[in-house]
């Protein structure tokens, strides 16, 4: 069975102005005040919560300070838990998209490098998780993107063909993965990266989620 694999944050949600809210209200407890902006950090919000934590000691004079990183993770997880959606936005045609291809046979799935307890809570909140045949997160297995088994346990999950699938995702993470794994990725251009994404060579880029089930078809039948 033919399966479409998507991750999740820069891909079929902009998760940056809540995971960026979190980062920042450990800034705040530190003392430090705001340290990201939602806007021109959005990029590192996506590349994960260590990401932004070393951004903003960065700018404390605090480099590679990783005993701090490993304290305020917890942290942010949980201020990022207590508001996952309060500026969380699915982008424009992501499900219409979604259930267009589940109408034409399609299994759909999501591979995640959150945590799968908040990847599940977000998606639950946004009334989507329904949709979707599977979900791995960054904790599910004993591996994570971009070791290809993730991305192959989840279309298993799904009820799919590993051999016959597609990941969509927004970052070199998820170019590695496909390439891991031996199938084509699709990156969007709307993310944080832009058409910046199409210095990967993807096999396809995604500028709207109207044009996804032609690009679909085209890669794997």
């Amino acid at each position: 069975m033919r399966t479409v694999v998507f991750d999740l944050d820069g891909t079929l949600a902009d998760t940056s102005g809540d995971l960026i809210a979190a980062a920042n209200a450990c800034f705040r407890a530190m003392g430090e005040g705001d340290l990201l902006h939602p806007v021109a950090d959005a990029g590192t919000a996506l590349r994960g919560g260590r990401a932004m934590l070393r951004l903003g000691l960065d700018r404390l004079g605090r480099t590679q300070d990783e005993a701090e990183v490993d304290r305020q993770y917890p942290l942010l997880l949980q201020a990022y838990e207590g508001a996952i959606d309060t500026h969380t936005m699915l982008y424009p045609g992501a499900m219409d998209a979604v259930e267009g291809l589940r109408t034409a046979g399609y299994k759909v799935a999501i591979c995640t490098n959150k945590p799968e307890g908040l990847a599940r809570l977000l998606m639950t909140r946004l009334g989507v998780l329904e949709a979707f045949g599977s979900l791995i997160g960054a904790d599910t297995l004993p591996v994570r993107k971009p070791d290809p088994e993730a991305l192959r346990e989840t279309v298993r999950r799904a009820g799919g063909d590993p051999g016959r699938c597609v990941l969509v995702g927004d970052t070199e993470t998820d170019r590695a993965t496909s390439r891991a794994a031996g199938v084509p990725s699709i990156l969007v251009t709307f993310g944080p990266a832009g058409q910046g994404v199409a210095d990967l060579a993807p096999e396809a880029l995604l500028g709207c989620y109207t044009e996804l089930g032609d690009t679909v078809r085209r890669l794997i039948g």
